[in-house]
């Protein structure tokens, strides 16, 4: 098992003492460059130094060091718009996939070998184009088919992937979806927040999807593969291509930015998506790519995401919510499993029982306030 520093945390310690990296090296007795080193994970201290910097920072050896286990979950987030992934996002999603390998027993799979995925994924524009074809052919889509959730969801669970639909919030997150492989078993769990715009919820749900085909990348590689492969399967080629030069035929500035809204519009994605595939297309082809009024082209995006309900409005739209605009846990539950014909609760509930488990694994693996924990635990039990 491998060792790093918690560098999130010795920064934050280094900074609450007021401390420098300089200072820090003169209490150690070591070089500024040498405390350097370990804050970028170049080097680890030897043991009597990393004695000396935890009693320096008042850390604890579990607070300042993380051991990297070779089994350990394997995660990715379609972050909040302007949040960065920190060290305590990874450790807490590691930790909810260590509660989840509880759950494994249960999982409904004939049999955990390796999933079907892509040897040597890529952003390139033709090699997704490629890729992006069979999968659509894989579950049933024509060229030019609008996606829908039925689409994406039946391919998780060919991937062997547990979709686990949560209700988070709309802007209080640092992520909107969390992907948790665990290696030791071979499965995979998507979790979804419920509380956005549906256009947005298909873009990650084929994001997700994205990530299931590739689990050889990590970091910002995973995220990029991940985010071009959603876009070129919610907007293919024979479509970019036609809208290239209907676009480009539009009169104006502003004909062209109401054209690429409509498109938008008719496959329920984000007029993002239709522009980024355009230009995309362009650059692969050599010809120019089209320029929106950096003004006037997200104004009228806003307006266009305005039409849109989040998606928890329109699944509990006929539900009877408390004050806080939740459902009741029973009517959370069948209606999560209803449309993602996801096995997870299931699979939770067989365990609460089994082992006679309380509402704090409920907490940990759906990672939600324990009030809620509780209701969710006494529907299950």
């Amino acid at each position: 098992m491998q060792k790093r520093l918690n560098t999130d945390k010795a920064q934050q310690a280094i900074d609450k003492a007021g401390l420098t990296q300089t200072a820090v090296a003169d209490a150690l007795g070591v070089t500024k460059e040498a405390v350097s080193q370990w804050l970028l994970h170049k080097s680890f201290p030897r043991p009597n130094k990393l004695l000396q910097l935890g009693k320096l920072l008042n850390l604890a050896f579990d607070d300042l060091v993380i051991k990297d286990d070779p089994h350990a979950p394997k995660v990715a987030f379609r972050k909040m718009r302007g949040t960065k992934t920190k060290d305590h996002h990874i450790e807490k999603a590691q930790e909810i996939g260590r509660f989840l390998r509880h759950l494994v027993p249960y999982l409904p799979f004939d049999t955990f070998e390796m999933p079907p995925v892509l040897k040597s994924p890529s952003c390139d524009y033709d090699y997704l184009r490629t890729v992006t074809a069979k999968v659509r052919e894989d579950i049933n889509l024509g060229p030019i088919e609008c996606v829908d959730f039925t689409h994406l969801i039946r391919r998780f669970s060919e991937l062997q992937a547990v979709v686990v639909p949560v209700m988070w919030g709309a802007k209080q997150r640092h992520e909107n979806a969390v992907h948790i492989h665990l290696p030791d078993s071979g499965s995979t769990w998507v979790y979804l927040n419920l509380d956005t715009n549906i256009h947005d919820f298909k873009f990650w749900m084929a994001h997700e999807l994205g990530h299931c085909l590739s689990p050889s990348l990590e970091g910002d590689d995973a995220e990029d593969f991940a985010d071009a492969f959603a876009a070129s399967l919610l907007y293919p080629h024979e479509l970019v291509e036609q809208a290239y030069a209907s676009i480009m035929s539009q009169a104006s500035p502003a004909a062209k930015i109401t054209y690429v809204i409509g498109l938008a519009d008719q496959l329920t994605i984000s007029p993002w998506t239709v522009i980024g595939q355009v230009n995309k297309y362009a650059e692969s082809t050599g010809q120019p790519q089209i320029q929106l009024s950096k003004s006037a082209f997200p104004g009228a995006v806003t307006n266009f995401n305005k039409k849109y309900k989040n998606l928890s409005e329109a699944l509990f739209g006929d539900t009877e919510l408390d004050e806080h605009g939740k459902p009741s846990a029973r009517d959370y539950i069948e209606k999560a499993e209803g449309a993602f014909e996801t096995p997870f609760f299931d699979l939770l509930r067989k365990y609460l029982k089994e082992h006679d488990k309380g509402p704090g694994y409920v907490q940990t693996v759906l990672d939600m306030p324990l009030l809620d924990a509780r209701s969710i635990h006494a529907e299950l039990t």
